[in-house]
């Protein structure tokens, strides 16, 4: 399906869809599921100066449609992005790919009445990794060939999983649905899961040039500091308080780290140890959530819900 019949998918569709997993919005059990908002990804280009310091150029919006297109992850050659699309005409959810070079869409997964969120590549290339939805409403990690094939649970043993981050080929860190949410580290060859720490945020991330992961902890009086998981599994270490307002981060490979708030994002790093604002997008009338950056640094995703605005730049 092209992206032009993407577009028409929910023409005239007055009301949202399949209840999301923890999606993009905040879950105090695992049973309160709540409607995905309305959501597109936007691509810009993302350039760095001679400090290192990024700056974020105009934005694309690669999915205009109405409905739920969100959870981008640049595939490793950078020649595209997996994200999620909620289909209104059967109530579910599945990940597609987006191609640069054609401006095409591929369906990767197609289930029901499953649905797949937040795919992920696996460390082998073999595929990827996705929270899946069971008929039941169970949220389990699962693996897919590249081209959707082969599904087969990764974690049996594992439930609400919300968000996940492969360490290496055994070992992945996970945000785990609950009152509060948790974040685990599980082994895939025993399936057995370790609670490293309680009320999280629900983005986790590789960090560039290494095998920890960063996540953030959220603290009593509603802040949250983003912290370092070391592999070595040492305690973690707080790297900088969150940006006020803000949930995802993402980093760029050269150790800038990005949030975003309302219509702004805002990069740190460990030389200048503050949030600087790189980009306002306050004019477009958008608000951003999930942030993605390609492996070469050279693009970022943004995941924003936008007010219709004639003229708004779509591919």
């Amino acid at each position: 399906m092209n992206k032009r019949l993407l577009t028409v998918f929910a023409v005239g569709f007055l009301g949202l869809g399949a209840c999301a997993p923890a999606a993009d919005e905040s879950m105090s059990e695992a049973s309160d599921f709540v409607p995905p908002r309305d959501t597109d990804v936007l691509i810009a280009e993302l350039t760095f100066n001679s400090q290192g310091v990024p700056s974020v150029g105009t934005p694309t919006n690669l999915t205009q449609r109405r409905d739920y297109d969100n959870q981008p992850q640049f595939v490793p050659d950078g020649s595209g992005f997996w994200y999620t699309i909620n289909d209104p005409q059967n109530d579910q959810a599945d990940i597609w790919r987006y191609d640069f070079a054609t401006a095409g869409v591929t369906r990767v997964t197609m289930s029901s009445p499953e649905s797949e969120y937040s795919a992920t590549p696996l460390p082998d290339g073999s595929g990827i990794s996705v929270i899946r939805v069971e008929a039941d409403s169970t949220q389990r990690l699962w693996r897919f060939d590249l081209d959707g094939a082969n599904g087969a649970v990764i974690l049996p043993n594992v439930a609400p999983v919300g968000y996940h981050a492969w360490v290496d080929e055994s070992t992945l860190v996970l945000f785990v649905l609950g009152d509060p949410a948790t974040l685990q580290r599980a082994d895939v060859q025993t399936g057995q899961s370790e609670v490293l720490a309680r009320n999280i945020g629900r983005s986790i991330q590789r960090i560039p040039g290494s095998d920890d992961v960063s996540y953030a902890q959220v603290h009593e009086d509603g802040t949250s500091t983003i912290m370092r998981l070391p592999s070595e599994r040492t305690p973690p270490e707080p790297i900088a308080e969150a940006v006020s307002g803000g949930d995802f981060h993402a980093w760029a490979p050269n150790g800038s780290l990005l949030m975003a708030s309302g219509s702004v994002v805002y990069a740190w790093s460990v030389t200048s140890n503050e949030w600087t604002p790189i980009a306002d997008f306050s004019h477009l009338n958008i608000s951003i959530s999930r942030l993605a950056i390609s492996p070469d640094g050279a693009q970022i995703a943004m995941v924003a819900e936008i007010a219709s605005i004639p003229g708004f730049p779509s591919n």
